[in-house]
């Protein structure tokens, strides 16, 4: 085979990882390691994601309708941000360096590697992309999650390494097309040349993820057997089963051809609520019950929503039945506000320190999401606009009573009055008493004229009005 490895890679200083040219082990810390398929060490030094991943995409994702409808409700949102890059204090910005993302391969956008990414969660609970040269830019590759396998080192020597060795550390990807024993020659990857998106750990792994859909499995296979079991009442003719009970005397013959001639012009949905006449002494008795009598909406529904809890989807975004029940557009508001809050914001932050990894992001800044143009987010820049003027006027009220202006941003940005600093001076005097500050800019005095525009003499003020101004200075000074 040929190594599509660097033959050596430094990760730092007297720490050597490689591959040789069979790419068949791995070099690291000058031990080798074989590519296995578990997690212990140092032998089988890889931690497998999960193979049931197209078990999943066949049984759940494309055949139930509970898990469908919540992946896709988690897609469609989710794939509605863009990224950009930021800085502490400042506004989002973007550049160049986000044209993969903007444009990850051709005639796609940051909506189609946001419902990839999704999906690839959701189903394994891990999604894996890589940089490869494409025309105008480097592409986001997406490698299938259960052909992927991260590889792991320590600085153990490989006999006494134990599994979960306490130095151990992610050093690699290894990626087979068609998975480990499809028998294809294996392509290598440095931890710098993937972005690795696992927003659910897997508490039993050290870098692997978990999908949401591996605790509600058993709710997904009653939901899938409730469904199968509708569909065959319905094929039966929407009504209870039935037993029929012949007469003692008959033979075993005649109870067959009885049985035979029930099925054929009774069974299937062509022949519901037809008559049914029998004969011979045979008699029939209705057994079970009928979807009411076993309250199938309910055992269904509950169901339903133990799945879209898993899934951090709201029954009523969902559009499951226990959530429709319940909705109003005043719940609805609400709901929505919590999937966008409690699910996709915290995921759309995994993502974006994800894809940091393979995108450079300039010096003192960092790959963040842009959520401000998302429609269904519109209700919290309302909230977030009320929240702003509410600040404002506290910023003012502080401000007019007394306290530094920097210290009452702060106090009001953290939220925390103890930061609050005061000048000494209240209300309006906000000046040391007994001073007087000159008008920076003073009217000019007033010249009165007379109507032939002459300057008119001015007017003695009274002794009464001169007491008076000087009332209202003292006063000014005492506040």
């Amino acid at each position: 085979m040929t190594s599509l490895f660097r033959s050596m890679v430094r990760a730092e200083p007297d720490r050597i990882i490689g591959i040789n040219e069979a790419v068949e082990m791995m070099t690291y810390n000058g031990s080798m390691y074989e590519l296995g398929l578990s997690t212990s060490l140092p032998v089988d030094n890889q931690e497998v994601i999960a193979p049931q991943f197209r078990s999943a995409v066949e049984t759940a994702y494309k055949r139930d309708g509970a898990v469908f409808a919540c992946i896709l409700v988690r897609l469609l949102l989710f794939s509605e941000a863009s990224f950009q890059f930021k800085r502490p204090g400042e506004d989002l910005f973007g550049n160049n360096d986000l044209l993969p993302l903007e444009n990850p391969w051709p005639n796609a956008t940051t909506r189609n590697l946001l419902a990839r990414m999704e999906q690839d969660v959701s189903l394994a609970g891990n999604w894996f992309g890589c940089l490869r040269p494409g025309p105008g830019h480097h592409y986001v590759k997406r490698m299938r999650p259960d052909w992927t396998y991260i590889i792991s080192g320590t600085t153990a020597d490989p006999v006494d390494a134990l599994e979960g060795d306490i130095d151990s550390e992610v050093i690699g990807y290894a990626y087979v097309p068609g998975g480990y024993y499809s028998g294809n020659e294996p392509q290598i990857f440095t931890v710098e040349e993937v972005a690795h998106y696992a927003p659910i750990p897997d508490p039993t792994a050290f870098w692997r993820g978990m999908s949401w859909l591996q605790p509600v499995v058993a709710e997904v296979m009653a939901d899938k057997a409730a469904t199968a079991h509708k569909l065959k009442f319905f094929e039966h003719g929407a009504t209870p089963n039935l037993v029929v009970v012949a007469d003692v005397r008959a033979k075993s013959e005649q109870v067959e051809k009885i049985a035979k001639a029930v099925k054929e012009k009774n069974e299937g949905l062509e022949n519901a609520y037809k008559t049914l006449v029998l004969g011979g002494g045979a008699d029939a008795k209705v057994v079970g019950a009928d979807l009411r009598q076993i309250d199938f909406k309910a055992t269904q529904g509950a169901g339903e929503t133990r799945i879209a809890a898993a899934a951090g989807v709201p029954p009523i975004i969902a559009g499951f039945s226990e959530g429709l029940t319940a909705a109003t557009y005043s719940n609805y508001n609400q709901a929505l506000r919590r999937f966008a809050d409690g699910t996709l914001r915290p995921l759309w932050g995994f993502a974006a320190g994800a894809l940091g990894t393979i995108i450079p992001a300039p010096g003192g800044s960092v790959l963040w999401y842009d959520d401000r143009d998302i429609p269904f987010l519109q209700d919290d820049v309302a909230t977030a606009a009320q929240i702003l003027t509410e600040n404002a006027a506290t910023v003012r009220a502080l401000v007019d009573g007394g306290f530094t202006p920097e210290s009452v941003v702060a106090a009001v940005l953290n939220r925390d009055l103890g930061r609050l600093k005061h000048t000494g001076m209240y209300s309006v005097q906000l000046h040391p008493p007994g001073t007087m500050v000159a008008n920076p800019n003073p009217a000019p005095p007033p010249q009165n004229q007379n109507q032939n525009g002459n300057k008119a003499p001015a007017r003695t003020r009274s002794r009464q009005a001169d007491q008076l101004l000087a009332l209202v200075t003292a006063a000014r000074q005492e506040d």
